[in-house]
């Protein structure tokens, strides 16, 4: 896994954080039987999420790669 860069961006390390803040704000309020303070800790997650997408959107995250062909495909492919 460490070969393919798996999340390792400003997109998914800041989306990551965001959400972890989240994670936590949630759990101190549902400790102290707090709803509204669990609910808004539900929306900082959905927002690192959306974070995450955006910042990818802007050109932040991993580049998609193009699937490799193997040597007997593009043999086959040009005759």
């Amino acid at each position: 896994m460490a070969g393919s860069s798996h999340g390792h961006t400003p997109a998914a390390w800041t989306g990551v954080i965001i959400a972890f803040i989240g994670f936590c704000v949630s759990g101190a309020f549902m400790v102290m039987a707090n709803p509204m303070g669990f609910w808004a800790g539900m929306v900082i997650i959905a927002a690192g999420g959306v974070v995450g997408l955006v910042m990818r959107a802007a050109g932040l995250g991993q580049a998609k790669r193009q699937p490799q062909q193997k040597a007997g495909q593009l043999a086959h492919s040009e005759g």
